[in-house]
């Protein structure tokens, strides 16, 4: 029987010692063993996110990601970031509690693995409210058009807001990055974000107002809450829709305002990690676009969801979010003593 030929490296071609030449030539037999113990194998075809390195830990640990975690952490990503339960909280605890030693949220790779994942956020943000971002944009063009002035209005106090978080985020990024590695911290903060939803229900005074009647000073406190959320664990959504409901709007116009808010941090965030992304391009293959779509879809149907909530959920429109978080992160903290 022939034995198959192999056109790979230092390759060995031929047929296999017939059973009579076996006993007359002891030697062609054991080259030919020899040889075939010789003939490397072919290693598995591994899919990763991003590079072996990129996302799994740093003490020796070289299991790429898989299609089911990055799916996991898209879909998470997509819900957590809107909702006002902190996606970053749970970026951080999910991996911890769901035993995923291969993801190091302190390797290069894991912020613009989440970079890929808000591009989609951010997509499906522009999505849901294009109407706003095209009334924005004719109304800053026609700057000099009576018509357009609510629409400018608004536009420059959704810029106003979103400074805040730049300057901070950008001095003492290095410093909280630290954080993205303590499932603990984070844990210990969600439920802090529960806390903070609770006493913005707690302590809201006064009428509603509509966001046409918002003042510069509103954004820029607004803005100052959104950075709170530079530490894992709380959300970006929850301290914006705490902080603009403190200050006497509605949930639904506070909701709207921390999206329209989120949109160009998310993008920001994005273009400060376009240059590790255009350096990992190479491996920027189908499962982290298939994250980043994962991630929008969800995006979308999150931002849908709660809108339709706090449109009809007035009183008491934070308390299920905070009771969450409460109870999430006391669940994650212990698990995470025992473990």
């Amino acid at each position: 029987m022939s034995f198959p030929s192999w056109n790979g490296p230092r390759a060995w071609t031929g047929s296999a010692p017939a059973a009579s030449d076996r006993g007359h030539h002891p030697s062609r037999l054991t080259t030919y063993r020899h040889r075939r113990r010789q003939i490397p194998r072919l290693a598995p075809i591994e899919t990763s996110v991003f590079p072996t390195s990129a996302l799994t830990a740093s003490q020796g640990e070289t299991t790429p990601v898989t299609l089911v975690q990055a799916l996991v952490m898209a879909a998470l990503q997509g819900v957590t970031e809107l909702f006002p339960i902190s996606s970053l909280g749970h970026a951080v605890i999910a991996p911890a509690l769901l035993g995923w030693r291969n993801v190091d949220e302190n390797a290069p790779g894991f912020l613009p693995f989440l970079a890929v994942m808000h591009l989609g956020t951010a997509i499906a943000l522009l999505a849901f409210f294009w109407r706003d971002w095209w009334s924005f944009a004719v109304s800053v063009l026609r700057f000099s058009d009576p018509a357009g002035a609510a629409d400018r209005r608004l536009f420059w106090r959704v810029i106003v807001a979103t400074i805040p978080a730049v300057i901070l985020g950008g001095l003492f990024e290095k410093t909280l990055r630290h954080g993205f590695g303590a499932p603990r911290l984070a844990a210990l903060f969600l439920m802090f974000n529960g806390v903070l939803l609770l006493a913005a229900e707690r302590f809201r005074r006064g009428a509603s107002r509509p966001l046409g009647q918002m003042s510069f000073i509103d954004a820029a406190v607004i803005g100052l809450y959104q950075c709170l959320a530079l530490i894992p664990g709380l959300s970006r959504s929850g301290a914006t829709m705490a902080g603009g409901y403190l200050r006497g709007f509605d949930h639904e116009e506070a909701a709207r305002f921390s999206f329209l808010t989120a949109t160009p941090i998310i993008c920001g965030a994005v273009v400060l990690e376009a240059p590790k992304l255009m350096k990992a391009h190479e491996s920027l293959g189908p499962l982290s676009l298939a994250a980043g779509v994962v991630a929008g879809l969800t995006a979308l149907a999150s931002v849908w969801a709660l809108m339709r909530w706090f449109r009809s959920h007035e009183v008491r429109g934070f308390s299920p979010f905070a009771l969450y978080c409460v109870a999430a992160g006391a669940g994650a903290l212990l698990m995470l003593s025992r473990a």
